[in-house]
């Protein structure tokens, strides 16, 4: 079960699990780690509905027009975290997942049958078999964790850098979808545009730019980078829309658009 609307406090739980290590060809979200239990061999199924007391924000991946996107789940603690994750991932997006643009390539009814985490390679054992795009939804999700660099599925390990064609040029990981927000907003995630550079906007409720700066990533132009960057708005309360986008070389237009519905909250 997941809970969409995540308080302001918890937005540094959200990328509390991002990939650390290096790999030639992955891209980790950086920023703070906090290192979680490792798996347990053959773990049961975790079922049931998640308890008040102090679940983990946990990043999922789904699709967005066919690219990934991100959406926050809430599992329980404990050393089966990134069992849980990867189950609630299966699970599907929620109505309020849906509503933000997000869909799975994952088949319905799909189960975990088998995950084990060795030596940074997260085994996983899944009853139906994946394509590219559903691969990248578990491999991007079970990379946030720090004890996991590379995924085996189907007898095939799997990195970040090998889904470049369902990765946006812009990929938001924080905030997701939802999250309740205040100013300055904080914004992670990664990046692969003409010289690194992208821009962002804020929209208020009436859709009038509330907010706004221009971002560079670690790198670009062919070459994956990182980004964390603020950007202060004006809004108070109500919904906020975050968008991002980048600048045609060709004309000035916009392009690689993605927006992502927040709630403000508490300043």
């Amino acid at each position: 079960m997941r809970f969409l609307v995540v308080a302001a406090s918890c937005c540094f739980l959200i990328v509390a699990v991002s990939a650390c290590g290096s790999d030639e060809k992955s891209s980790p979200a950086g920023g703070t780690v906090t290192q979680p239990p490792a798996e347990t061999t053959d773990p049961p199924a975790v079922t049931g509905t998640v308890p008040e007391q102090a679940p983990t924000v946990v990043t999922l991946y789904f699709l967005r027009d066919g690219k990934l996107g991100v959406a926050a789940g809430f599992v329980p603690s404990g050393p089966r975290i990134a069992t849980a994750a990867v189950n609630d991932l299966l699970e599907g997006p929620t109505a309020s997942d849906r509503a933000a643009g997000l869909s799975s390539a994952i088949p319905r009814g799909t189960k975990l049958e088998r995950l084990a985490i060795e030596d940074g390679v997260a085994e996983v054992a899944l009853s139906s078999s994946l394509g590219e795009a559903a691969t990248a939804q578990v491999v991007y999700t079970l990379t946030r964790f720090p004890t996991v660099r590379r995924v085996e599925l189907e007898g095939e390990q799997h990195v970040r850098g090998d889904f470049e064609d369902v990765t946006p040029p812009i990929l938001v990981e924080s905030p997701a979808p939802g999250e309740e927000v205040s100013s300055p907003l904080r914004i992670k995630g990664t990046a692969n545009t003409f010289e690194a550079t992208f821009q962002v906007e804020v929209l208020g409720a009436d859709r009038r730019v509330v907010g706004k700066r221009f971002v560079t990533a670690t790198s670009g132009s062919g070459t994956r980078g990182t980004f964390d960057a603020n950007v202060p708005f004006s809004a108070t309360g109500g919904r906020v829309t975050l968008a991002v986008f980048e600048l045609s070389a060709e004309d000035g237009s916009r392009i690689h658009e993605v927006r992502i519905p927040l709630q403000v909250g508490p300043g």
